[in-house]
């Protein structure tokens, strides 16, 4: 009898892709995954106002959502954080057959929180949050995904990071040309002499901490965009920050110096030890099988 594995997922964005895109290569789920992936990016637009559609948020559900037919993708609504709490449509869950398991993906707000409550043996989201929850800050900077693991406390988690999903983005140091020497880019060795405010995401305190090393930190003062105020505009002004960046173009475009890529941002599979079974071995070789550029070397 083939085995249900239960995988904790998130409900949305990038992340959520990246499963999807990694499971359709590993089997016959392509039209599937294209259609969540399509679905949820319709539904983005819809609550940032981009798209309007012709019916609300019910009838759209019922639309998409198969709760009788596990191998159809199933949807639910939550509210979204945008000014209003919109009503969201974002993903529930979908079973997937690979070789002789089969994946139950499961949507979750907080996949890695849901792995530390032991309520999966394995899930996906992003390093962020591992760097954000759980890796211990030392005076060295942490710069690879693959050296995450030496960082987490073993009588704090039994969650380990297993293999990266390649969806690299960078957490990225910039600042503005007059808060650099004459034609340098800005980069770690830059901060340490460095004294004054850094523009961060709020939510990235310890993360920040974690990438620079607290002996890089010490001497500066986190600030933070205002509201609605896109993150590269809040760097300009306050001349030092660090965002997450593909190409850079939006930095360049406020007058930005683009300097050392600080950490990259990953999707990564995660594991509770603790749940381990050989159902659940099998199904981490699916995600470990596939030839992936990622910044992991762990397995």
């Amino acid at each position: 009898m083939t085995e249900t594995i239960p995988v904790a997922v998130p409900r949305k964005g990038r992340p959520l892709e990246a499963v999807l895109q990694r499971v359709a290569e590993e089997a016959d789920a392509e039209r599937v995954a294209d259609d969540v992936i399509s679905t949820l990016r319709y539904e983005k637009a819809v609550t940032k106002g981009s798209q309007t559609p012709e019916r609300g948020p019910y009838a759209r559900l019922a639309d998409y959502s198969h709760p009788d037919d596990s191998a159809e993708p199933d949807y639910t609504l939550l509210r979204d954080d945008r000014a209003g709490k919109p009503r969201r449509i974002v993903f529930d869950s979908l079973t997937v057959p690979v070789g002789d398991v089969e994946l139950r993906l499961v949507g979750r707000e907080e996949p890695f929180r849901a792995l530390r409550k032991h309520e999966f043996a394995l899930g996906f989201d992003s390093a962020d949050l591992v760097l954000e929850e759980v890796v211990e800050l030392r005076p060295d900077p942490l710069t690879r995904i693959a050296d995450v693991n030496a960082r987490i406390d073993p009588h704090d988690t039994d969650v380990r990071v297993v293999a990266g999903m390649g969806d690299t983005v960078y957490h990225t140091l910039m600042a503005a040309p007059e808060a650099l020497p004459q034609g340098e880019r800005p980069t770690r060795a830059f901060l340490s002499e460095y004294e004054g405010g850094l523009c961060i995401s709020p939510r990235y305190e310890r993360l920040v901490e974690a990438v620079l090393g607290t002996r890089n930190t010490g001497a500066l003062d986190f600030e933070y965009p205002g509201e609605d105020q896109e993150e590269e505009a809040a760097i300009a002004e306050t001349e030092v920050g660090v965002y997450l960046t593909v190409t850079g173009s939006t930095a360049r475009e406020h007058g930005l110096v683009v300097g050392e890529e600080l950490f990259p941002s990953e999707t990564v599979l995660m594991e509770n030890c603790s749940e381990a079974s050989t159902g659940v071995e099998r199904a981490k070789e699916v995600f470990l099988r596939a030839d992936t550029e990622t910044e992991m070397a762990i397995h």
